[in-house]
């Protein structure tokens, strides 16, 4: 059934402050519940944290006090909501578990969104961004069993595979290189912006997530790792934030924000396999119904323009997690030499982008490329998990008692 957010009551502001037994979520259980299930606790917590840190950047460049009291007020309504869904995340994962399930948002989510991006511009970034994510997915998996012994597939259920993607030493590219051309507001479809907003998203919050958690470990390798892979997640979000049209106006991005959270929440309740999170979504979903209510009379109020005339009159189709194997097989066959340049895709090595390597490398490997080494020292083998036959690359396969 077609589903207009705009058409729909949700539950009034005064009504939405829970108290800390509300707050007090059960957590889901590591080892029972649904890859992908995490996955959408990891992509609500990142949609939260994005409308959180825009609401607090429009407060303070507004001038108006009333219009910074109604923010005020929804900002600690997302607050809320953030708490409720980042502390769904199991207690017992560790940082380096947490980081796989991160990472498996970013491969299968992107994926997902590049296969149903209507925009080929648009669907390029993505589709060049994923094999990225795909190769940090099979690093972390290899430090992770070197360090706790256990197998990443059992994080990942076997859902998507592990196994090399662009080598993340060769992501480093010079910062100029990572501007893309944005989408024009007036042509891209409304499908196209909450796309952008909902990879952007997803992409900093990873990098806030690596930029904290870096630290926490004691092992040199590990806290190199997530330095390195770090500062390919600064190359990311600048990648995708890029993709938005700067001319959106201040009212024109809260309403996209609100409607995208709508979106998110309504899709994510409607695959939800877990009941108890399940509930949450449904409940955050009628919160937000009202966020975009008022979002939009404030833009009606104060911006000059009908919010009508720029946001999808009904839900798309769901956002859904679920494998996408053979298309990123494909996109390994076809795509994983390409890198950067100016704001288009070149497959050869340009000055620009060999002298950055020189700079950041200082002529030694980098620590994507010495875990995997490591991991062959200890095991005799590296770690992948390729339930779809060899890899599509035929130098990227591993040779037996390498």
């Amino acid at each position: 059934m077609s589903f207009n957010p705009l058409e729909h009551k949700g539950i009034p502001l005064d009504r939405q402050v829970r108290n800390w037994r509300e707050l007090d979520v059960e957590p889901v259980d590591p080892d029972r519940s649904d890859p992908y299930t995490k996955c959408r606790i990891i992509t609500m917590n990142g949609i939260e944290v994005e409308a959180i840190m825009f609401s607090h950047h429009f407060n303070r460049v507004c001038p108006d006090p009333d219009i910074k009291r109604q923010m005020a007020e929804v900002r600690y309504i997302e607050q809320q909501q953030q708490k409720a869904v980042n502390w769904l995340l199991p207690g017992q994962a560790s940082v380096l578990e947490t980081t796989i399930s991160y990472e498996q948002v970013a491969v299968d989510l992107t994926a997902w969104i590049a296969r149903m991006e209507p925009d080929a511009h648009l669907q390029q970034a993505y589709e060049f961004g994923v094999l990225e994510d795909f190769d940090h997915l099979y690093r972390y998996a290899n430090l992770y069993e070197m360090i706790e012994h256990r197998k990443a597939e059992k994080i990942v259920g076997e859902l998507t595979e592990i196994m090399p993607g662009r080598p993340t030493v060769a992501e480093h590219r010079h910062p100029a290189d990572n501007v893309r051309d944005p989408y024009d507001k007036n042509k891209a479809q409304p499908l196209s912006k909450l796309h952008a907003l909902t990879v952007m998203s997803a992409e900093q919050q990873t990098m806030n997530f690596y930029m904290n958690v870096g630290p926490m470990y004691m092992e040199p390798i590990a806290r190199q790792l997530y330095q390195e892979i770090g500062l390919i997640e600064e190359e990311h979000v600048t990648h995708y934030e890029s993709l938005v049209d700067p001319g959106e106006t201040w009212w024109e991005r809260l309403v996209n924000h609100e409607y995208n959270e709508c979106y998110l929440y309504h899709s994510f309740m409607e695959t939800e396999t877990d009941p108890k999170v399940k509930a949450i979504w449904e409940l955050h979903l009628n919160m937000e119904l009202e966020h975009l209510r008022l979002a939009c009379d404030l833009m009606r109020r104060y911006g000059g323009g009908d919010p009508e005339s720029i946001l999808a009159p009904e839900l798309p189709h769901p956002v859904t997690f679920e494998p996408n194997k053979e298309y990123l097989r494909e996109l390994l066959a076809t795509q994983i030499d390409l890198t950067t340049l100016g704001a288009g895709y070149v497959r050869e090595a340009h000055e620009r982008f060999e002298k950055m390597q020189q700079e950041l490398m200082g002529g030694e490997k980098p620590p994507s490329e010495r875990v995997i080494d490591k991991h062959r020292e200890a095991f005799g083998h590296e770690y992948r998990s390729e339930t779809e036959g060899p890899h599509p690359v035929r130098s990227l396969r591993e040779t037996a008692g390498v």
